[in-house]
């Protein structure tokens, strides 16, 4: 509760001249008025959430600090991404890949940029499928491989029936133009929030997949808040390329939204012994 400091001032013709002193301490009571009035009004709220992000205020060293929900972003003992060194070669199941066209969806998040898909495609692994829920970009890359990092990195990102989460990862370094992504780049949302819905234009994600399928997997986590746990990775050893215009035209936008590499601590990390296809 605020308390009400009443001041009582005489008034009217006949009031007698009050002394110096008491002129004082009624001026003091007046402005302790004032004062107090300003401080109820200027209460801070505490209910305002704040964003996450990248910078130092909001970025990855924070995350756990601004929300409860976040916690295992300081916490967690399976987190992703990793610095991706001796793995240990074995027959891994195949990536089954079987992506259909679809109509550009594409979403400035504010921490990426990302491209819709709609249901129909997905991946098999081990007799398990995942259907592929959208698709985004980091750069620099968030996984490293033997400490150094690419130029870019995308994530496919997808979802069981059961609620599962498998994300594919794909490098990309500095290249040839990749016409795969002409598509996409050519209508980029520059303002976070924005998005961009076309129906006359056409596109497959299968295109943008290296030749190779062969992957580094590990179980990990998002690499987001609320970093949940649980995400079987796939990581092709094989990059793909971009030209370095196409790259400051995504960095242009987004820049600098990798999150460092976190401890491995005992997990198992593979690669596939045979080549996959």
């Amino acid at each position: 509760m605020t308390e009400r400091l009443i001041c009582h001032l005489p008034i009217g013709r006949d009031a007698n001249p009050l002394p110096i002193a008491q002129v004082f301490i009624l001026t003091m009571c007046v402005l302790m008025c004032i004062t107090s009035c300003g401080k109820t009004r200027n209460v801070p709220s505490h209910t305002e959430k704040t964003e996450w992000g990248y910078e130092a205020e909001n970025g990855p060293e924070v995350w756990a600090q601004l929300s409860p929900e976040y916690i295992l972003c300081a916490e967690g003992t399976h987190q992703s991404p990793i610095n991706i060194v001796n793995p240990t070669p074995v027959e891994l199941p195949a990536l089954v890949f079987n992506y259909q066209p679809a109509a550009l969806n594409i979403h400035n998040t504010g921490h990426t940029i990302e491209v819709a898909y709609p249901e129909g495609s997905w991946i098999e692994v081990d007799g398990a499928r995942y259907q592929l829920l959208q698709f985004h970009f980091h750069a620099p890359s968030e996984h490293t491989v033997g400490g150094q990092p690419f130029d870019m990195e995308m994530h496919l990102v997808h979802k069981s029936e059961e609620g599962n989460l498998a994300v594919v990862g794909v490098f990309i370094e500095s290249g040839r133009e990749n016409a795969e992504f002409t598509p996409i780049w050519d209508q980029l949302p520059s303002v976070p929030s924005e998005s961009v819905h076309n129906e006359g234009v056409s596109f497959n994600a299968i295109g943008l997949l290296p030749g190779s399928r062969n992957a580094y997997h590990y179980d990990g986590s998002l690499t987001t808040p609320p970093c949940s746990e649980g995400v079987k990775w796939f990581v092709l050893t094989t990059p793909i390329e971009m030209s370095e215009t196409q790259i400051a035209a995504f960095k242009a936008i987004i820049p600098d939204n990798n999150r460092p590499v976190q401890p491995l601590n005992g997990r198992k990390l593979f690669v596939n012994s045979i080549e996959n296809e």
